[in-house]
C-alpha cells in the first residue's frame, strides 16, 4: 500500500501509485457500505470538523457519512453558524476549531489555496473539499472509481469533460488524475469557457461537440458555474444548450457502451437532457453512492485506521 500524504490538497500531490492505493482501498469499503450493518470501528474514537464556507449537499453530507461508518466523531460547521459573522478571520476560526484536538478538518471555501494555507498553521489533517476553482480531489477520485467499476480501466479510453471548464475545479482535478492514469481528455466548450491553456496540461481542446464525441468512452458534463462568472461567455442559455447540451441525438455518436457522468447539480434541460440524466447509461446517482466508500478510503489512509468486522 502506497500513501505516503499527511493532507489532501489535490490530485496534483498525488502519484499514480497513490491514486491507485486509494481506489484499491475504496473498493473494500464499498463493500461494507452493501453490507446489512454498514458501521466499523475503524477510526473509533477520532476526531473530524466538516467546516463548509460554501453550500454543499452531496460533498458534505457524503463526508459525514464516511466518518460515521467508520465510527469517527463528526461536527458540522457552515459559514453562517461560524465566527466570521461576527468579524473573526479564517485563521483564527480554524485556529480555535483545533484548539478543540480534531484528528482532521475537512474544509471548503471559495477561495483557491485555502485548504494549502491552513497546513501551514495546522496540526490536524486537512482535507480539500474544494477551494474555488482551483481542486475538488475527492470528486475526481470517486469519478475515477466509478469509471473502474464501468470499463474495469482507466487507461486508454477517451474521456470527455464538456462545459464550464474554466471555472470547474472538478474540471481540473479530473484532468490531472485522467492523465496520470493513462486516459485520453478531451476538453469540449465555448471558447470563452475553455481557454487554449488547458493544452499544457496534456488534454485535447474541441470547441464541437458533435465532433468530439466520436468514440468517446465517457462523457463528463459540468454544471454552468453562473455564480462564479462575472461577465457574459456566451450569447444565451439557449444558445449554450443548442451546442453543448448532451441529448440522445448527440449521445448515439459515442461508443455503445459510454457512460454518461455529471458532478451535480444537475441543470436539467441545459448541460443535459432529462432523458440523458435518467438513462441507463447514466452512472450520476452511482458516482453519488460511491462518493461515500472514497472519502472513507481517504479518511482510513489519512488517519491510519485499521479496517475491520461491523459491529453488532
Amino acid at each position: 500500500m502506497i500513501f505516503k500524504q499527511k493532507h489532501l490538497l489535490g490530485i496534483q500531490d498525488l502519484s499514480p501509485p497513490e491514486i491507485k492505493t486509494v481506489l484499491d482501498t475504496a473498493e473494500s469499503f464499498y463493500e461494507i457500505s452493501m453490507r446489512e450493518v454498514k458501521k466499523v470501528p475503524t477510526l473509533r474514537g477520532k476526531t473530524i470538523i466538516n467546516l463548509f464556507f460554501e453550500p454543499s449537499t452531496r460533498t458534505r453530507s457524503s463526508f459525514e457519512l464516511a466518518a460515521k461508518r467508520l465510527s469517527a466523531d463528526i461536527v458540522n460547521f457552515s459559514n453562517q453558524a461560524s465566527s466570521i459573522v461576527k468579524g473573526e478571520s479564517l485563521r483564527d476560526t480554524i485556529l480555535n476549531l483545533e484548539a478543540m484536538n480534531p484528528d482532521a478538518i475537512i474544509l471548503r471555501h471559495s477561495s483557491s489555496g485555502t485548504p494549502r494555507f491552513a497546513t501551514t498553521f495546522c496540526r490536524s489533517h486537512i482535507i480539500n473539499a474544494g477551494d474555488g476553482a482551483h481542486e475538488h480531489p475527492t470528486q475526481a477520485l470517486l469519478d475515477a472509481f466509478t469509471i473502474k467499476q464501468a470499463k474495469k480501466n482507466i487507461e486508454g479510453l477517451k474521456i470527455l469533460i464538456v462545459g464550464d471548464i474554466l471555472h470547474s475545479r472538478v474540471a481540473r482535478s479530473n484532468i490531472f488524475l485522467l492523465r496520470k492514469m493513462g486516459a485520453k481528455v478531451v476538453l469540449v466548450g465555448p471558447p470563452a469557457l475553455l481557454p487554449v491553456e488547458f493544452k499544457k496540461f496534456g488534454v485535447e481542446i474541441d470547441f464541437n461537440f458533435e465532433r468530439a464525441i466520436k468514440g468517446a468512452d465517457v462523457i463528463m458534463m459540468l454544471r454552468l458555474q453562473l455564480e462564479r462568472q462575472r461577465r457574459n461567455f456566451f450569447p444565451s442559455i439557449r444558445e449554450y444548450r443548442n451546442l453543448y447540451s448532451l441529448t440522445a441525438e448527440r449521445f448515439r455518436r459515442a461508443k455503445r457502451n459510454a457512460i454518461i457522468m455529471h458532478p451535480g447539480p444537475i441543470n436539467r434541460g441545459v448541460e443535459i437532457s432529462a432523458d440523458m440524466a435518467d438513462s441507463v447509461k447514466s452512472v450520476i446517482l452511482k458516482q453519488v453512492e460511491n462518493g461515500i466508500a472514497i472519502r472513507m478510503a481517504v479518511l482510513y489512509l489519512l488517519l491510519g485506521g485499521k479496517k475491520s468486522e461491523p459491529t453488532d
